[in-house]
């Protein structure tokens, strides 16, 4: 499953929000310094669709704000 995320670094708190069909935004704390939100982003994105953090792949945009992620086929827990 491919999913497109905005990622907003520096934010005030964690969170991911549905905004489309494959579309997130993610807010983390971490800063886009030395991978830090990029690596946060993955452990985030793995505890919410319960998968491990070696399955979360970041195809595109590692040092962009719009990322496609890569993730094995699951059901969005939070999307009901």
């Amino acid at each position: 499953m491919r999913i497109y995320a905005k990622v907003l670094p520096r934010s005030s708190r964690n969170e991911i929000k549905k905004i489309g069909e494959d579309e997130y935004k993610i807010k983390l704390t971490a800063p886009p310094v030395k991978g830090e939100a990029n690596s946060l982003l993955i452990k985030i994105l793995a505890k919410h669709f319960g998968v491990s953090k070696t399955s979360v792949q970041i195809i595109g945009g590692k040092s962009a704000k719009t990322k496609i992620i890569e993730l094995p086929k699951v059901i969005d827990k939070k999307s009901y």
